[in-house]
């Protein structure tokens, strides 16, 4: 008896441990993380929706609270001195899980000026075709909300990628609602009209 419960302690020991050692490298490990994200995944997508800048967005990224809790980052555009678009991500489910989108707003009139792919794990050649600018194209100069043309709306899914398209679409829509929510506090944070 008296060995099981040293086995016990000694198990429970190196478990807390263990438990211990994963949470601080997570900690130590985040901005690094925080820092890949927004250079490999979130820089590429956002050059792809803005394609002229004269600020850094990345750099002059804000974190705003939602309604719900939730925390989304805001990316600024600068054009001429003025606040001419922001970005921002949202996800929608998508066949293989979430699709992650990083959606840009046009400031002055609220419409699209584009969408950029930032994550998904879908089905190679069909579910990946939504990153192909046969598909991200069809957002600029939308109002929202946006739809499939198979549910009425404008928007040309990817053929054999209804899912796929449909958590893209989805994502979009809640960007829409999330910028509609905060652009009060967008246009005070950045001097905007």
């Amino acid at each position: 008896m008296l060995t099981m419960l040293r086995t016990v302690a000694v198990l429970s020991l190196l478990c807390g441990l263990s438990g211990f050692a994963l949470s601080y490298l997570k900690m130590i490990t985040a901005p690094r993380i925080e820092e890949q994200v927004l250079t490999y995944v979130q820089g590429p997508a956002l050059h792809s929706v803005f394609a002229v800048a004269e600020n850094a967005p990345i750099a002059d990224r804000r974190k705003f609270a939602l309604p719900d809790g939730r925390q989304t980052t805001v990316f600024p555009v600068m054009r001429g001195g003025k606040l001419a678009g922001v970005a921002l991500e949202e996800s929608g489910k998508g066949y293989g899980g979430p699709i992650g989108v990083l959606v840009g707003f046009n400031v002055a009139d609220d419409t699209l000026a584009g969408i950029g792919i930032t994550t998904l794990k879908e089905t190679p050649g069909l579910g990946m075709r939504v990153v192909e600018p046969g598909f991200t194209a069809q957002f600029a100069g939308f109002t929202t909300p946006v739809g499939l043309k198979a549910n009425g709306g404008k928007v040309d899914a990817v053929s054999g990628a209804t899912i796929s398209s449909t958590g893209a679409v989805e994502a979009v829509n809640r960007a829409a609602r999330t910028y509609a929510a905060l652009k009060p506090e967008i246009l005070r944070a950045w001097g905007g009209k």
